[in-house]
């Protein structure tokens, strides 16, 4: 396995602006295609997820095309079924959402992936979907992908679904809601997680025509009727969740500017800069970028189950931190890619931090650290970036196959070195 060696210790600073959103990115091909109008995509992130959501309209015979730097995607949603399973990788912002739009359409589909990917779970999704009358079965373990999908109209009718476990089960039922014939009203059941990414959905789909009503905080109703409109054009937001590296990163060591984040964004996960604030970093916030510079950086206490995957970064974040750091109410941490609850733990320890596992927290203190280690990255492209960070201290640090940053960033090392003075 590859293992990439980070020089210690510099200084960072530049400006910078973030690839495309890959939810948003993902989210985005989907509703245009359910437009009977063809929609052109800008700054649509170039990264395995999508291109995997890419691959499956490809295989569906659902037209996308590259035009200059925008993508031109032609509705109406009529995917044929194709001879071929459609594999999707570990790419869960492709597999649930397109789970419950093939349902909703006729056609034989067969939808596979990583090992990894038959790990995470997708029951409370199919459960919602035959609730509807979805014709959904499972290939191998019951409650995980992969799944052969019997597509077929449906009129409509109310739907249940947790709340608790994973926010893309709810908005994958939102996103193909519209598809059925009549009303569809989807009730969350116990306390929503994740409720940015919720609300980005909801958002994205306004964007795209379609409203959804909401009669209190648990529900959500789409009318019958309800039918996607093309924007024409659609820019994606720039990332929000990868921000949060180099955002931390000029918070640790120096002073960044990051072009494309702003208050009000879609993306929840530009809240993180206020908890580098929080924690003591300097932060200046322009009309379309925010700058972020090195504080005397302190532990904090942080219910973040509003931003999971930049939460991530506070647990490296933390270590140039006095005191300690608890982060929590992230129990959906262990149904990512990989269980990252675990996984930070476990490499946090490596490099001498002490730290606390939860079922739903993780509590962490510098302790010795930060000393070398060569970092398992577990194909979780979000652990080779947040320990990447740590080499801003007075010890290099080895990552161990970087190249998993595919996933959502493909060149992160290389923007990342760019922006680091002194080594």
């Amino acid at each position: 396995m590859e293992l990439l060696n980070l020089a210690a210790g510099g200084t960072v600073t530049g400006t910078l602006a973030m690839p495309g959103s890959k939810s948003l990115s993902n989210r985005a091909l989907l509703l245009a295609a359910f437009c009977a109008e063809p929609t052109r995509l800008a700054n649509v992130l170039d990264a395995d997820d999508i291109r995997h959501m890419r691959s499956a309209f490809a295989a569906l015979d659902v037209s996308v095309r590259q035009d200059g730097e925008e993508l031109l995607v032609q509705g109406p949603w009529q995917p044929q079924s194709p001879a071929q399973p459609i594999f999707l990788g570990n790419a869960g912002t492709a597999m649930r959402p397109l789970t419950a739009a093939l349902a909703l359409i006729p056609g034989s589909f067969e939808l596979t992936g990583e090992p990894r990917m038959y790990e995470r779970p997708i029951g409370d999704l199919v459960d919602a979907l035959r609730q509807l009358g979805a014709d959904i079965q499972y290939l191998g373990e019951e409650g995980y992908p992969p799944l052969r999908i019997n597509g077929k109209r449906l009129a409509g009718g109310t739907v249940k679904v947790r709340g608790d476990l994973s926010s893309q089960f709810l908005s994958a039922l939102l996103m193909a809601a519209p598809l059925c014939e009549g009303e569809v009203r989807i009730e969350v059941e116990g306390e929503l997680v994740s409720k940015p990414y919720v609300e980005l959905t909801l958002g994205l789909m306004a964007r795209f025509g379609v409203v959804a009503e909401r009669p209190d905080e648990h529900s959500f109703v789409i009318a019958a009727g309800s039918q996607y409109q093309s924007p024409g054009q659609y820019f994606v937001e720039g990332d929000a969740s990868s921000a949060s590296y180099f955002a931390a990163a000029g918070a640790i060591a120096g002073d960044v500017t990051i072009k494309g984040l702003f208050k009000g964004m879609l993306q929840g996960d530009v809240d993180f800069v206020d908890a580098l604030e929080k924690m003591g970093a300097q932060v200046e916030w322009g009309e379309h970028q925010v700058r972020v510079r090195k504080g005397a950086l302190k532990g904090i206490d942080l219910d973040a189950n509003a931003i999971p995957d930049a939460a991530m970064t506070l647990a490296t974040t933390a270590l140039f931190a006095e005191g300690e750091t608890c982060i929590r109410n992230i129990y959906n941490w262990r149904l990512k890619e990989t269980d990252r609850l675990h996984a930070m733990a476990t490499e946090l320890r490596k490099v001498g931090a002490e730290v606390e596992e939860g079922r739903d927290f993780i509590r962490v203190s510098k302790g010795n650290a930060i000393r070398y280690a060569e970092i398992d990255t577990y194909n979780d492209h979000r652990m080779a970036m947040c320990f990447a960070l740590l080499a801003l201290g007075e010890s290099a640090m080895g990552i161990r196959d970087p190249k998993c940053t595919a996933k959502t960033f493909p060149d992160f090392f290389e923007r990342f070195a760019a922006i680091r003075q002194g080594i």
